[in-house]
């Protein structure tokens, strides 16, 4: 690893980096040509938008390759920087948590009281009963257990890629990885194919706005996750990580697990109990 300056701390003093006023000027493109777009405001509105979102990309791309450079090539990322690092990945995956207990606290403020008379209107746009009339869930041991099980399995492949990572096997470390790779792809071809045979769309209804926001985030976490390890993988073939020094690494399997977790919530919760909620309401009619 190479010494270009010599440190007396631990810590990592950042050198000026254009990103940060890049990135928010790409943002603010992307934001205005969504809304322009959406809104129908001009005939560019489309070419602003895909200008802003490129720029944010290529924003991405240039801050982190500037951070892996910090780590590989100049030695910034100390023991200390290293820790630092673990709380701010933990302080976002806690952030995402609370993310979808948005999302899970809509479904669960309809689903557990679809009659209360604080909310009169529930009683003519529920029936009464959860799911709400006309909705026709999925069969939860069917698509939704499959992606359970391909959800799981991923989980286990790449904790054995990081253990070979300490263990500093580099062949079981690129086998792991691309197999948790192959899954997520196979659960994000599996989810889509399970939305194109929705009986119930997402406009018009709160399940089916509370049902496509809480799976479909999830699967683009899933989908964020697989790019993550893709990457993972790339720098492994490029030598980058060590037994000692794979924090990219170790990051992208701490976001898949709480990918997995996140999951099995929602399977439990939507999809099983939700599933018994309409067989007992039709039951009861």
């Amino acid at each position: 690893m190479a010494t270009g300056h010599v440190k007396h701390h631990d810590y990592h003093l950042v050198d000026p980096s254009p990103w940060p006023a890049v990135g928010s000027l790409a943002a603010f493109i992307t934001a205005f040509g969504a809304v322009a777009w959406m809104h129908h405001m001009f005939a560019g509105a489309p070419i602003v938008f895909g200008v802003g979102f490129i720029g944010v990309l290529y924003t991405m791309a240039s801050w982190w390759g500037d951070v892996i450079r910090e780590a590989q090539y100049k030695g910034d990322h100390t023991r200390v920087v290293q820790l630092h690092h673990r709380y701010g990945m933990i302080l976002f995956i806690a952030s995402e948590a609370m993310f979808f207990v948005a999302w899970f606290w809509a479904y669960f403020n309809s689903a557990l009281f679809p009659a209360d008379p604080v909310h009169f209107s529930r009683e003519a746009l529920f029936g009464g009963v959860w799911p709400p009339k006309g909705i026709e869930t999925f069969d939860p041991w069917h698509l939704p257990l499959l992606n359970t099980l391909i959800l799981l399995t991923s989980g286990t492949t790449v904790t054995w890629a990081h253990h070979a990572m300490l263990e500093n096997d580099r062949n079981a470390v690129k086998q792991g990885l691309l197999l948790t790779i192959v899954l997520g792809a196979a659960f994000t071809c599996v989810q889509a194919y399970e939305y194109s045979h929705a009986t119930f769309s997402f406009a018009g209804h709160i399940y089916g706005s509370t049902f496509f926001m809480a799976t479909g985030f999830h699967g683009f976490h899933v989908l964020v996750g697989t790019i993550f390890l893709l990457v993972c993988l790339f720098r492994v073939f490029a030598g980058h990580f060590t037994p000692k020094q794979h924090l990219g690494f170790e990051f992208a399997a701490w976001y898949w697990h709480f990918v997995d977790v996140v999951w099995l919530f929602l399977f439990v919760c939507i999809y099983v109990w939700g599933h018994g909620a309409e067989t007992m309401a039709h039951g009861a009619h």
